[in-house]
């Protein structure tokens, strides 16, 4: 009879928590190449060309083919560097916007092969690809939508020139991890000779698709960059961060490249369809190509450090530029900084606290999802809350007291992004008092990376207040980062200038030095921040004596300032003048009013 009643106990007992089944996905989610990806965290950007003879950002597209000879350039000195560095792959620009080919493609003669380096027979591409396989590195590639030098760039014919190259970087390099497009498309260019502005419709005029299925077919384990994916996304700026709250989503038919509201990616949208998470890129130099005026403007190891916390640390990945120097090399500069920006890292995050801790939850989905899996170190194991429930609690007991001031908190992101807003608290005597974190803790996603000030504590837990479903954790670790900082701000260069008045004008900046003094050079910082205004995008420079009689000096433009509007420099031969004009040909913003956040003359 007792057995009897045991079998139908068994048959009335809930068969959802016999069976502990994980909890339904909640969209938008990752496929696995967009997973495998962000487990990458942190790869390099290689960005190096004609420009990097020509002192340039933005190659106009008639840089003489003659210039290009890097006479030690050693693509395994790279891989060498960056696998050093903790980095897991490298994206090459093989064509930027100016249209040169560090590949001998069959399309165009502006390429590698009729070049003096390697008397024509070179392949940066190919090289690059074979250092990565002897170092273990994955390999992606940049190609320029956009392209500066060809004569029919917005015809339809170049948009068949454009996939006709795409077809061979896809097919000749092995595999491929990333491949990417930039928002940069159409304007001033030599065009073949034309030196003219040229408009495109980004969102129709190369046909994206059919790049995306291009991609998806011959290289299927591919993301894709541009400003709206579909693989990964532009974080909105070019210094290197996402906000605290960052979601990996984008409303797909609203986002392209070249997508006017940049802003927005700095966070995602909430409302989003797509699965398309931050990529954070920027330069370890101002410029994204070699200019040896920027040596010793090589960003320093807090600085890398700070971005790594509010890039990978803020659920993005790290894409960090080195801007090959004219033999060929990656800079010892540059070498050294982030082999010691990589050593900085590891020490910080070393060993984990909670590793051996006791942990709590408040409630759990089963034994397949108890709360030992956040210390477990297996990537494919989670703490889970049952059905419905969008709260919970995590509380870790540390075997003896310990000083904490990092910490880290994953979910398990194949079954989405959930957690909307949590909090962490330690145990001070007998109260719990918040962790002072100087940034929202709301969004967690692929990692979450928090810094605060130094405390004692043998307890501590995570409360997550809300979430978009049931909450899947994976990882919750504790660091102790000895005499680390908790931030930090870069401060504008210190520039010694001469003195003067600026006078703001409808097309610039007149400057009055107040006497007759001998000037070289001319320093324009724009205004700072997210919201951008009064960007110039090409410019004339004046000199003289009498601000109604005044000589050309120097004209040119402010490559990509709308992404990265760092310290412009405008160097050019001495000359006295009392009177110097800063006119404004193009705006990045056609009809907006020429401003500046500082002048600077030498």
């Amino acid at each position: 009879m007792k057995k009897i009643r045991f079998a139908l106990a068994i048959l009335c007992f809930p068969l959802s928590l016999l069976a502990q089944s994980a909890p339904e996905p909640i969209a938008p989610l990752p496929s696995v190449n967009q997973v495998n990806w962000q487990k990458m965290e942190t790869y390099a950007f290689i960005h190096f060309g004609p420009n990097t003879f020509t002192d340039k950002e933005w190659g106009y597209g008639d840089a003489p083919l003659s210039c290009f000879n890097p006479t030690k350039l050693d693509c395994e000195q790279w891989a060498r560097t960056l696998k050093d560095a903790g980095m897991k792959g490298i994206i090459l620009t093989a064509k930027h916007h100016d249209g040169f080919c560090l590949w001998p493609t069959k399309y165009t003669d502006y390429s590698i092969r009729n070049t003096p380096y390697k008397q024509g027979k070179g392949d940066i591409v190919g090289e690059l690809a074979a250092a990565c396989k002897k170092y273990g590195l994955k390999l992606g590639l940049y190609l320029s939508p956009w392209d500066r030098h060809q004569a029919f760039y917005g015809t339809p014919l170049y948009v068949e020139y454009f996939y006709a190259q795409l077809e061979e970087l896809l097919t000749q390099y092995g595999e491929i991890f990333e491949v990417w497009f930039d928002g940069a498309n159409g304007g001033d260019g030599y065009y073949g000779g034309a030196r003219e502005e040229r408009k495109i419709d980004r969102r129709t005029y190369y046909n994206f698709p059919r790049a995306f299925e291009m991609v998806s077919r011959l290289q299927p384990k591919a993301v894709i960059f541009s400003d709206g994916g579909p693989g990964c996304r532009w974080v909105g700026n070019e210094s290197g961060y996402a906000f605290a709250t960052n979601w990996s989503f984008l409303r797909s038919k609203d986002v392209y490249p070249g997508y006017a509201q940049y802003w927005e990616l700095q966070s995602g949208h909430t409302d989003g369809d797509a699965w398309v998470a931050a990529e954070c890129n920027f330069s370890i130099r101002p410029g994204w190509f070699y200019h040896e005026s920027q040596d010793n403007q090589v960003k320093s190891v807090e600085q890398l450090t700070d971005l790594y916390y509010r890039s990978v640390g803020h659920n993005g990945t790290m894409l960090v530029n080195f801007p090959v120097d004219k033999d060929g090399l990656i800079h010892p500069i540059d070498s050294a900084r982030i082999q010691a920006f990589y050593q900085q890292i590891k020490n910080e995050l070393k060993t984990d606290l909670l590793a051996k801790s006791k942990v709590v939850a408040s409630t759990s989905r089963g034994k397949s999802y108890s709360a030992k899996a956040v210390i477990d170190g297996n990537d494919e194991t989670y703490w889970a809350t049952p059905d419905g429930v969008l709260q919970g609690t995590l509380t870790f007991t540390l075997p003896k007291k310990q000083q904490i001031n990092r910490m880290k908190l994953q979910e398990y992101i194949p079954l989405g992004q959930r957690v909307k807003s949590f909090v962490v608290e330690y145990l001070s005597g007998k109260e719990w008092l918040p962790l002072k974190v100087k940034e929202e803790t709301t969004t967690i996603g692929y990692c979450r990376l928090l810094r605060f000030p130094t405390v004692t504590t043998r307890q501590l837990r995570v409360r997550f207040l809300d979430a978009r479903g049931p909450l899947c954790i994976h990882t919750v670790a504790a660091y102790f980062a000895p005499n680390a900082l908790e931030s930090f701000d870069v401060q504008p260069k210190e520039i010694k200038s001469l003195p003067f008045t600026a006078t703001q004008q409808d097309d610039g900046f007149l400057i009055d030095l107040g006497e007759n003094r001998e000037v070289k050079a001319f320093y324009y910082l724009p205004h700072q921040g997210d919201n951008r205004k009064g960007l110039i995008s090409s410019y004339t420079l004046y000199a003289g004596e009498n601000p109604d009689e005044m000589g050309e000096i120097s004209h040119g433009e402010f490559s990509n300032i709308r992404n990265n509007p760092v310290l412009q420099e405008i160097y050019f031969t001495p000359i006295r003048a009392r009177y110097l004009k800063l006119k404004a040909n193009r705006m990045v913003v056609s009809g907006e009013t020429p401003a500046y956040q500082q002048l600077f003359v030498q």
